[in-house]
């Protein structure tokens, strides 16, 4: 089941995968997800997470953005989308919102685009004033954009680690570690097993409607907040 780092994440049409984020802080319940699955429309799971309670709702998640060099993205506030800029990008993004971005300067794609989505659906919980030096790591990588210039749909869902069953292995932290499940399984309930999912990356063909953007496509333009980049606990 375990693929090398970097291999595509499946050639189906339907691609599910999960990846570990790197920072691992794991202290609050984890909720299991055995009841969802990875392809429920974007924010039907992070609605129903902010059911449970506690200090979820109006909580900005850090969350860094990584992809290929010379990429770009742009974020979709107040009806459009801003003005890109280079990965990596470090967002706050409220868990149960759903936020969709446009990717261009794609390598060996120049012009073309892709429009992912992030669904966070948990938060974590690093030593206070450190929340922006532990972020969810999410990388869009070269192999998946090609796969959603293709047409092809592609869900991953990000998870942190259990500690207590962490290998005692250093992790890249330039490189997120994920690995493909197969199409009959339920991604939500894997990375359960593994650990506590806390984000949903979706990619696919879908583009906005040639008049521009709406308001469905952009899932409402949730407020987002933007972080300068910082150096990151793993590289001090």
């Amino acid at each position: 089941m375990d693929l090398p780092r970097k291999q595509a994440a499946g050639w189906e049409f339907v691609a599910f995968g999960i990846c570990l984020a790197m920072a691992s802080f794991a202290c609050a319940e984890n909720p299991v997800h055995y009841g969802h699955a990875g392809a429920m429309p974007p924010g039907a799971i992070g609605s129903q997470q902010l059911l449970r309670g506690g200090p979820l709702p109006g909580y900005f998640q850090p969350v860094e953005i990584r992809g290929p060099q010379d990429s770009q993205i742009a974020t979709a506030e107040q009806g459009a989308f801003q003005q890109a800029s280079f990965l990596p990008r470090k967002f706050g993004m409220l868990i149960g919102a759903v936020y969709r971005f446009r990717v261009t300067g794609i390598p060996e794609y120049e012009g073309l685009e892709v429009y992912p989505t992030v669904e966070v659906i948990d938060r974590i919980y690093p030593p206070v004033g450190l929340e922006n030096k532990f972020p969810i790591d999410i990388e869009l990588t070269q192999q998946e954009l090609e796969m959603a210039l293709d047409g092809k749909f592609v869900t991953r869902v990000i998870y942190l680690e259990n500690p207590d069953d962490a290998l005692p292995v250093a992790e890249d932290p330039s490189n997120q570690s994920f690995f493909e499940v197969a199409a009959y399984e339920n991604p939500l309930e894997v990375a359960d097993r593994l650990g506590r999912p806390v984000a949903i990356l979706r990619m696919g063909g879908r583009l906005p409607n040639e008049s521009g953007p709406d308001a469905k496509f952009l899932y409402g333009c949730p407020p987002i907040r933007k972080y300068a980049s910082q150096p990151r606990a793993e590289d001090q």
